[in-house]
């Protein structure tokens, strides 16, 4: 998952946010607290307490771009390899996609995460989306059952 150009830097905020920060919250916080310039292009990345939601902040050419994930299993793994005295730390695309995607940074091993149902679950899901589809047309086109199923 990139979302950003290479060319584009990633600063991780050392200290946790309150995720309940929005676009002036957040950059609010890049200005007065990482002493940066939040109109850069760069993207800032908040992590809650518990590392369960992260939230990335860039400035894009119309306005503030906000992009939220939040796990429903398990937590992100960020290095914590930050001096300190620092109040974020650069890291790379590369790092920013395997953060976002459960890799643990400091030994490369995958954190567990949710996963979908099983086969059997989904078949029965998709079984029944195609039924209510079906049903629709008939609804909306007056159209007799056996002609939809041929």
């Amino acid at each position: 998952m990139n979302l950003f150009p290479g060319s584009v830097r990633v600063f991780v905020a050392r200290d946790p946010i309150d995720m309940r920060k929005s676009f002036e919250g957040l950059s609010n916080h890049v200005e007065f607290v990482l002493a940066q310039d939040p109109l850069s292009g760069h993207v800032w990345v908040f992590l809650n307490r518990r590392r369960t939601h992260v939230k990335l902040l860039v400035w894009t050419r119309g306005g503030f771009t906000i992009v939220y994930k939040r796990l429903e299993r398990g937590q992100f793994a960020f290095s914590e390899r930050v001096a300190s005295g620092t109040t974020s730390v650069e890291i790379d695309m590369r790092e920013l996609s395997m953060l976002l995607e459960g890799v643990d940074l400091d030994d490369g091993r995958v954190r567990q995460r949710w996963s979908r149902r099983g086969r059997s679950a989904e078949r029965r899901v998709a079984g029944a989306r195609i039924h209510l589809e079906e049903r629709w047309i008939r609804i909306l086109f007056g159209v007799a059952e056996d002609r939809v199923r041929a």
